[in-house]
C-alpha cells in the first residue's frame, strides 16, 4: 500500500522539483505615476515590501510542501494549507491588482465590457457604486472584486477575505480587484476607506479589465 502510494506522488514531486520559484513582477509604471490617487510611499511599501513578503513566503512554503510530499508527511502537507492559501492568494491578488491600475485609467470602460455592466448591473455608475459598497464594507482586510461567472456568462460582484483568491474562493473569473487591506491605502487616507476606495476609480485600467474579460470567456 506505501508503495503504490509512493508511485502515486511522483508527477507532483516531478512537477515541484521542476518548477520555477515564484519572483516579484515588475510595475509598467513608476511608483508614484498613480498620484495624487495613490502615493508613491503607499506604492513602493506595497509592491516591494508587502508583495515581495507573500512572494518569499509562498516559495518557503512550497519547498517545506515538497519535502513533506517527498516523505509522505501528510500531517505536515495539511498543516502548510494556510500558509499556501494566505501567500499563494496574496501573491495572485496582487499580481492582478497592479494590472488592473494605470496613470492613464479611470474614466468609463467601452465595448463589449461596459455593455457586459449595463446588462448585469444596469449602468456603470450602479455597478461601480454596488463594488464600492461591498469593498468598504470588508470586515478587518479583504479584496471587493469584480468577476465573470463562466457557467452564466455574467457579471458579479463579490468580496474576499484577506488573501483568499477569487477564483478559488467563488469560482469567478477576477476582473478587477480593489484591494482594502489597511496598507493600500492607510498612510494616505488613515482609516477612512470610503475616501480610497472613491479615489482608486481614477486610476482604473479599463483596457487591462476588458482584455482579461475576453481571456475569461474563451
Amino acid at each position: 500500500m506505501l508503495r503504490r502510494y509512493s508511485f502515486c506522488l511522483r508527477p507532483a514531486l516531478s512537477y515541484l522539483a521542476s518548477r520555477q520559484k515564484h519572483s516579484l513582477p515588475d510595475l509598467t509604471y513608476d511608483y508614484g505615476a498613480l498620484e495624487p490617487h495613490i502615493s508613491a510611499e503607499i506604492m513602493q511599501l506595497h509592491h516591494s515590501k508587502h508583495h515581495a513578503t507573500y512572494v518569499n513566503n509562498l516559495n518557503i512554503a512550497e519547498e517545506k510542501y515538497k519535502e513533506a510530499l517527498a516523505k509522505g508527511d501528510i500531517t505536515t502537507q495539511v498543516a502548510l494549507q494556510s500558509a499556501l492559501k494566505f501567500n499563494g492568494g496574496g501573491h495572485i491578488n496582487h499580481t492582478i491588482f497592479w494590472t488592473n491600475l494605470s496613470p492613464n485609467g479611470g474614466g468609463e470602460p467601452q465595448g463589449e465590457l461596459l455593455e457586459a455592466i449595463k446588462r448585469d448591473f444596469g449602468s456603470f455608475e450602479k455597478m461601480k457604486e454596488k463594488m464600492s459598497v461591498a469593498s468598504v464594507a470588508v470586515q478587518g482586510s479583504g479584496w471587493g472584486w469584480l468577476g465573470f461567472d463562466k457557467e452564466s456568462g455574467r457579471l458579479r460582484i463579490a468580496a474576499c477575505a484577506n488573501q483568499d483568491p477569487l477564483h478559488g474562493t467563488t469560482g469567478l473569473i477576477p476582473l478587477l480587484g480593489i484591494d482594502v487591506w489597511e496598507h493600500a491605502y492607510y498612510l494616505q487616507y488613515k482609516n477612512v476607506r470610503p475616501d480610497y476606495v472613491k479615489a482608486i476609480w481614477n486610476v482604473v485600467n479599463w483596457e487591462n479589465v476588458s482584455d482579461r474579460l475576453q481571456a475569461a470567456k474563451k
